[in-house]
């Protein structure tokens, strides 16, 4: 009997090390608040459903959460999912809305690729991923988020005029990243001026890996509008 070949798996892009001893608090938060937060591990998921039809951000790596919960507290009325596999910067974005009583946070604790998968088209309105791990080595940098494949299916849960911001601060990663969402072809970017990447957004919130300063150049800013008309198709390579 020939055996069955697994299905295809792309090299992910964080690797899970041990992690800090967590306090009492936030392993009593994991144990019974997280399990009201997290989306299901199979089936559909459809953020129109969670949110009752209403806008829905998607931030991929939230790390500690500190950007993720101040764009939740100023949009009440929109939904938030987060999308984190560390268990430490969970357990913080779960302090933070205990304390505050947000009610619009919905959490992924596994690879946000395969959460994607399992949304319908175009369904997010708007899409944050600040600072992900740049693997700088060149023999790393196979397991960058921003590959060929990851913006297909990015793009295909993406509305059109839906947001998609980008921020990293090392320039090999500002590069390719640049080159990967233009050569897809349904990511428009049109600065105005060099100040444009140069500048955090007004509406950014400064992480605690960015007050860091861990990498090779002042951070550089991407904040692109996805498009789905004709004109602007998914590149074929």
């Amino acid at each position: 009997m020939t055996p069955i070949a697994p299905p295809h798996r792309p090299i992910r892009s964080f690797v899970r090390r041990g992690t800090r001893t967590l306090s009492p608090r936030q392993k009593t938060l994991m144990a019974e608040l997280l399990p009201r937060l997290a989306l299901a591990q199979a089936g559909p998921v459809d953020p129109a459903a969670l949110f009752a039809r209403a806008p829905v951000t998607l931030e991929i790596g939230f790390g500690g959460g500190e950007h993720l919960a101040v764009q939740a507290a100023r949009a009440p009325q929109e939904g938030f999912i987060g999308a984190e596999p560390f268990a430490e910067g969970v357990a913080k974005l779960l302090t933070t809305l205990s304390e505050t009583q947000l009610q619009n946070v919905r959490l992924w604790t596994e690879d946000v690729r395969d959460l994607i998968a399992r949304m319908p088209e175009a369904c997010l309105s708007r899409v944050f991923i600040l600072f992900p791990d740049p693997w700088p080595k060149r023999r790393q940098q196979k397991r960058r988020l921003i590959q060929p494949d990851f913006l297909r299916s990015l793009h295909r849960v993406c509305r059109d005029g839906a947001r998609v911001r980008f921020a990293t601060d090392v320039m090999s990663y500002a590069d390719d990243a640049l080159v990967g969402f233009l050569t897809h072809g349904g990511f428009a970017f049109a600065p105005d001026t060099a100040d444009d990447w140069r500048r955090a957004p007004e509406d950014h919130v400064t992480t605690r890996y960015q007050e860091k300063r861990l990498g090779d150049c002042a951070p550089v800013w991407y904040d692109f509008t996805v498009r789905k008309s004709p004109n602007a198709q998914e590149s074929l390579t």
